[in-house]
């Protein structure tokens, strides 16, 4: 018995000797195609292994797929992410085994990818393509990730893959001192193994939920965290990472006399708060934020005599910084100028849900600030290029994370956006003949985040490709067999004002039989793009991002001697407390004005209230259906 426990010993020591042992593929796995257990699904996972040995300091990752159908033959490619001087990618085996059996090994190296370059780092890829993967194959792989001497990795093992894993096991080895932070099921838990050493074992993991208008779904998937920290409660955590943050937060603000100075000639004598506020908000949004144009290089920050930021006016005197830079700048301006402001750091919601009992300052990403105004505290996002003042992204809306307060910090949410601050109006002025080929000339006009995200896409893209991507958009929202092309934007670079875009559509967008002409009555609504009304049950909550008002107005000049037999019928679909659908319409000789507006207040939804969803998504889709049907004049017939 001492003997075996020496040779595992001998075993777990040696990073060659722990290379995965390729499994013979049992006569079920060969011939299977299709796994009970996840209908549909074009892969599935047989198995996967980790293991981290924080000892010598390496993690080794294996795995056995079996490919389906042929959407799963894309996992045939492996790309393995390095960081040079940090962590390299190691011992690479592979092999495909056939339906039949046979047996082919990966041979020749990896492809090395450059990802990026820069003083002291390299990061990159290392990308492997199993050989002849056809549908019925099973893919084997191994390989190891071999940290620097200096540097001792914390196990981070995401359990959830896009397929099913019927056998999953994880081992942590010398993690003794380490926390751990998870997301399991029920029922599941990480324990010790005979060597002390942590394990997990699961079977038959369900894929990673993928459906529409989800919530950030990487902070909520099965996965397990180690960390080193001495706090014992998310209290005690969170309380002291908030008071050497709001220490850090205060020092770098600290104005100096001469950055008062500067202030001070920004705004007038006269001005009330909210005007010192808004002049100083102007100030800081036309600074140079590095987060949204390309980083300056090490020589071309000499050249321009750019120097290490340490204290926020050194973003003012360099006329440029980060996000958080140019937040924090606007902090230290507005208590420069006497008004009692604080910092909040959020998480970001397009990327994550704050998880207090995961004990990371570093889950919280941006910096919005709070501003109290003559008694009320305004929430602003000067960070964000092109926001307009008293407008947050919706990233940083309803999101959790740490506020300063007069007493130190806390843990906060911040406010909810206000769907009436978010609108897109669609106009549509259409000339149709009796064919139902139309001309006509749109115009969206667009405040809040519909606006911020296309100013925010012209300062990545030049105008020729923002107008590309807008007429994408556009062209998800008119009938089928009418194009539509942007000529121009208005106000584009005026965060302040109302964004315009003018447009023109032609094309054919009725049919005609012998005696009428169908129209889509709602023009912008008619290609059945309704969210949720085809989805029977749903895994995950909803996440809409924020609320908003959507409304259409929409004028048919008819065509010469056609009438109107129907339009769409007066109508409210409302879901109470939620949203609510409005449409009318309106006759006048030569033409029909139809009217749509849509509000939705609400942007989170429980899984349990989502048949109520559903049930209104499926009564707005079959609303938004309706025809206008024209039919022609007996005179017009006649001829």
């Amino acid at each position: 018995m001492m003997c075996i426990v020496a040779l595992l010993l001998a075993a777990l020591a040696s990073p060659g000797s722990l290379r995965a042992q390729f499994q013979n593929p049992t006569p079920e796995e060969l011939q299977m195609t299709a796994d009970p257990k996840a209908p549909g699904a074009a892969a599935v996972y047989l198995n996967v292994t980790e293991i981290a040995n924080r000892e010598l300091n390496f993690e080794s990752y294996y795995a056995r797929i079996k490919v389906l159908s042929e959407k799963g033959l894309d996992l045939a490619t492996v790309a393995l992410p390095y960081e040079k001087h940090v962590y390299g990618v190691a011992d690479i085996q592979a092999r495909t085994i056939q339906p039949d059996g046979t047996v082919i090994p990966l041979v020749g190296r990896p492809s090395d990818l450059l990802k990026s370059k820069g003083k002291g780092f390299q990061s990159g890829r290392k990308v492997f393509t199993l050989p002849s993967v056809q549908v019925g194959s099973i893919l084997e792989y191994y390989f190891q990730l071999r940290y620097s001497s200096n540097y001792v990795p914390n196990p981070f093992w995401d359990i959830q893959y896009r397929y099913l894993v019927h056998k999953a096991h994880y081992q942590c080895i010398q993690c003794q001192d380490l926390g751990v932070w998870s997301v399991l099921p029920t029922g599941v838990s990480i324990s010790k193994d005979h060597f002390g050493h942590t394990v997990l074992d699961m079977t038959d993991v369900p894929p990673a939920p993928d459906e529409e208008w989800m919530p950030p779904m990487g902070t909520m998937l099965y996965k397990a965290v180690f960390y080193r920290n001495l706090a014992r409660d998310p209290e005690s955590f969170w309380s002291t990472e908030g008071s050497i943050w709001s220490r850090s937060v205060d020092q770098f603000t600290e104005p100096s006399d001469s950055f008062r100075n500067a202030v001070k000639a920004l705004i007038a004598p006269g001005d009330s708060n909210l005007e010192k506020a808004q002049k100083l908000y102007q100030a800081v949004q036309a600074l140079e934020n590095t987060d949204f144009t390309r980083e300056k290089s090490e020589v071309e920050r000499k050249k321009l005599n750019i120097k290490e930021i340490n204290r926020a006016e050194d973003v003012w005197t360099q006329k440029s910084g980060t996000r958080t830079e140019i937040a924090l700048l606007y902090l230290s301006m507005l208590r420069a100028a006497g008004l009692t402001a604080y910092a909040m750091r959020v998480v970001n919601r397009d990327l994550a849900i704050f998880m207090p009992s995961y004990f990371d300052f570093d889950q919280l990403d941006d910096t919005i600030v709070l501003a109290n105004i003559d008694g009320k505290e305004v929430v602003l996002d000067p960070g964000e290029k092109m926001c307009p003042f008293q407008t947050v992204s919706w990233k940083h809306s309803a999101a959790a994370g740490l506020r300063q307060t007069a007493g130190g910090s806390a843990i906060a949410t911040s406010p909810h956006q206000a769907y009436s601050a978010n609108t897109v109006q669609r106009i549509a002025d259409i000339t149709l003949d009796s064919r139902g080929v139309i001309a006509g000339n749109l115009r969206f006009i667009m405040t809040g985040q519909e606006a911020l995200f296309w100013r925010q896409k012209a300062l990545e893209n030049d105008e020729a490709e923002v107008k590309k991507q807008f007429d994408l958009w556009i062209a998800t929202m008119v009938p089928d067999g009418v194009e539509a092309h942007i000529d121009h934007f208005i106000a584009l670079g005026a965060p302040d004002a109302a964004l315009a875009a003018v447009i023109a559509a032609k094309g054919t967008a009725g049919t005609a039989t012998s005696k009428r002409l169908l129209v889509p009555g709602l023009f912008f609504e008619t290609r059945e793009g309704h969210p949720f009304a085809d989805q029977d049950k749903r895994l995950t909550p909803v996440d809409m991002h924020y609320g908003d008002l959507i409304s259409d107005d929409i004028t048919y000049q008819l065509p010469p001697a056609m009438t109107v037999e129907s339009a769409p019928q007066d109508d409210k679909i409302p879901w109470e407390g939620h949203a609510v659908l409005l449409i009318k319409s309106k006759t006048d000789p030569g033409q029909v004005n139809i009217t749509r507006t849509f509000v939705r207040s609400f942007t989170f939804v429980a899984t349990g209230d989502y048949q109520h969803l559903r049930d209104f998504y499926q009564k707005v889709a079959a609303a938004d259906q309706q025809q206008l049907v024209l039919t022609a004049s007996p005179a017009a017939k006649g001829n």
